[in-house]
């Protein structure tokens, strides 16, 4: 009687080869060996995506600074001339300087002998007139309004036909021995000069609480791969946990300037969806420009160089920063390229290369790194988060983000701990921090398995951490590009 199953029967072969029937074998179980030879296997995998690091963009233009509280205040300085738009002209020579739609919030300041230019900006017409009378807007809701003469004795209303009239003050007109107490007029009575008291803008912002975590099971963690590892923070290894645990921290660093950047205020209230608590959310950088800065549409280099010194002009009406950054996807740097391009036969347009000794020839194999329009300096430069396919990269046509306009050095601002003026980057980021906790940038272990013993927890817990805002000054400074 024959044994059954017999175990161990080799049948023999004439040739010196691997057979089924001579062989140990894998391939009709679930240790699936594709064949039975150790294959040529490359250990380093493709860096195909290059460098997926987005983060870089906040280090180059700004600075990070601690910050104690819940909320980082500042205060921006208002214009310093006596101006008001949208006026309206009810009759005679009086003029409605404080529009209905702001009563409440806008003071006539305007005083008598006051000399003012009247500027109709549907039509153009212009006229310079001295101020007669003033009466200042109620808090009630009265509009303030100015009573003038004009100084080529034609009445306001039939010089000016539109309802949009500006009005700015240049001077002042006194006769010879006139009391200021009385507004220059002899006769009792009448209202005294206005005293203006200067104001200023006031905008705030929180901190957000950014989180991340990695977790890897003890058994794994001693598990070794076919792959070696290979980040972009130069770990190494056989050990696959290593470059998920890398991955999962540069994508948390990543993370920490791609939420000051696309930021929002929260208008989620507890409970919804989000735990118990509120989230506040944060005012990030496109936000910030959005809200109080500057908005190009569909900049191209088909409309030449006039459509970018349109921009110029709106900049000498703000602060004039004379040295800007652009930081640009590759469509809108390239139409940069083109605008210039158009325009440097013999140094055409004012547009000079300095940055390059002057060399046509230089700035144009290097592809315009920097130029000088009017009395500005531009360094451009590509931002890699508007190419990335997987963020903004993705993204084309109306409303997509093309580029920002940044000014470069600093602006000068009133310090409530420090209790001075000190000067600070127009970009710039604070985190919470004091002397018991550093929360800039926060990673810790927790559980039992690779170092950590912490708990009962059969594994490793990478714990990521940041709470940090961005403070964007003088927003009127910057350029958002918008495609259309």
């Amino acid at each position: 009687m024959a044994l059954s199953p017999q175990f161990g029967g080799i049948v023999p072969s004439q040739l010196q080869q691997l057979l089924p029937t001579n062989y140990l074998q894998f391939n009709n179980g679930t240790n699936d060996f594709a064949q039975q030879y150790l294959p040529e296997i490359y250990e380093q995998e493709v860096e195909r995506y290059g460098n997926r690091t987005l983060s870089g963009f906040l280090k180059m233009v700004g600075a990070e600074m601690p910050m104690t509280s819940d909320q980082v205040i500042w205060s921006e300085q208002n214009r310093l001339h006596i101006a008001y738009d949208n006026c309206t002209l009810p009759g005679g020579e009086v003029i409605v300087v404080a529009p209905a739609a702001g009563a409440a919030t806008v003071q006539n300041v305007i005083s008598v002998n006051d000399t003012v230019v009247i500027l109709d900006t549907v039509s153009g017409a212009e006229n310079k007139a001295i101020v007669t009378a003033s009466v200042q807007a109620a808090v009630g809701g009265a509009d303030g309004s100015i009573t003038v003469a004009t100084f080529n004795g034609v009445n306001v209303n039939g010089n000016f036909t539109s309802g949009n009239i500006k009005v700015f003050v240049y001077g002042s007109a006194y006769a010879k021995g006139s009391s200021m107490v009385n507004g220059g007029n002899v006769a009792a009575g009448t209202q005294p000069r206005i005293s203006v008291t200067p104001s200023f803008q006031q905008y705030s912002n929180s901190p957000v609480i950014i989180r991340d975590q990695y977790i890897i099971s003890g058994s794994d963690m001693a598990q070794i791969g076919w792959v070696e590892v290979a980040t972009e923070d130069g770990t190494s290894g056989f050990l696959w946990y290593l470059k998920a645990e890398s991955e999962t921290r540069l994508r948390f660093e990543d993370y920490l300037e791609m939420a000051l950047v696309e930021g929002e205020y929260s208008q989620i209230g507890a409970g919804a969806g989000v735990g118990s608590g509120v989230v506040p959310g944060t005012e990030g950088l496109f936000a910030a420009i959005n809200s109080r800065g500057n908005v190009e549409v569909g900049f191209t280099a088909a409309a030449g160089i006039s459509e970018f010194d349109n921009i110029l002009k709106n900049l000498d009406t703000q602060g004039a920063i004379e040295e800007n950054m652009l930081f640009l996807q590759r469509q809108t740097s390239l139409d940069f390229d083109d605008m210039l391009a158009a325009i440097s036969s013999g140094g055409a347009g004012g547009t000079a290369f300095g940055l390059f000794e002057n060399s046509e020839e230089m700035a144009l194999n290097l592809g315009f790194s920097g130029f000088r329009r009017g009395s500005y300096d531009f360094y451009k430069t590509d931002w890699k988060y508007l190419n990335d396919a997987s963020t903004r990269g993705g993204i084309s046509g109306i409303n997509s983000i093309e580029g920002v306009l940044v000014p470069a050095g600093t602006s000068t601002v009133y310090d409530q701990v420090l209790g001075t003026n000190i000067r600070r980057p127009f970009l710039h980021v604070r985190y919470r921090a004091s002397q018991g906790d550093d929360r800039r940038m926060k990673s810790w272990l927790t559980g039992s398995a690779g170092g950590a013993f912490t708990s009962t927890l059969d594994a490793m817990e990478v714990n990521f951490l940041s709470e940090r805002c961005l403070v964007t000054q003088a927003a009127n400074n910057f350029v958002l590009f918008k495609g259309i």
